[in-house]
């Protein structure tokens, strides 16, 4: 049988998921790192009530590999060791620090200048062209214009009063 075909919602639904896990596992791993430094803190203060001494020897045991980090090419065979010892984990930094978010500068909107704008009537011929223009309280005129070109017969063609809005220049 074929498969049907996925809808918008769904997909919607199954990225969200995926995506909700991806966040749960990030904090997780975030919340297992600061463990990790909560107990480093708390070892470096118990070093600080004790002897000067031993904690340089401590800091040079650290900085030295031990046999435990590497695998013998009998040990290889065995298997049962591997699994006994802990493994180390691997210290990762925390991705925050990794990836500093840069803010984005908010861009100006480029206000466009505001042209006003008035209202005359406009006389048109037939042809769609602009004859005569008269201001908006004048109406009576241009109505009057248009019949008088209209009835005129080498004028010819019906003629029209139209409203039109043109910039007011200042």
């Amino acid at each position: 049988m074929a498969r049907r075909p996925l809808n918008r919602r769904e997909l919607r639904a199954a990225n969200d998921a995926a995506e909700n896990r991806k966040k749960e596992k990030a904090r997780e791993e975030e919340e297992l790192l600061e463990d990790e430094e909560d107990d480093e803190d708390e070892d470096d203060e118990d070093d600080v009530d004790g002897d000067d001494e031993i904690d340089d020897e401590d800091d040079q045991d650290d900085d030295e590999p031990s046999d435990d980090d590497f695998v013998d090419s009998d040990d290889e065979g065995d298997g049962d060791d591997d699994e006994d010892r802990p493994r180390k984990k691997k210290k990762k930094g925390s991705k925050k620090a990794k990836k500093e978010v840069k803010e984005k500068k908010p861009r100006k909107a480029r206000a466009s200048k505001a042209v006003r704008m008035k209202l005359i009537w406009g006389v048109f011929s037939n042809s769609n062209q602009r004859v005569a223009v008269f201001d908006y309280p004048k109406k009576k005129a241009a109505d009057e214009h248009a019949e008088k070109l209209t009835a005129e017969k080498k004028t010819g063609g019906p003629y029209y009063v139209q409203p039109v809005k043109e910039p007011i220049e200042e």
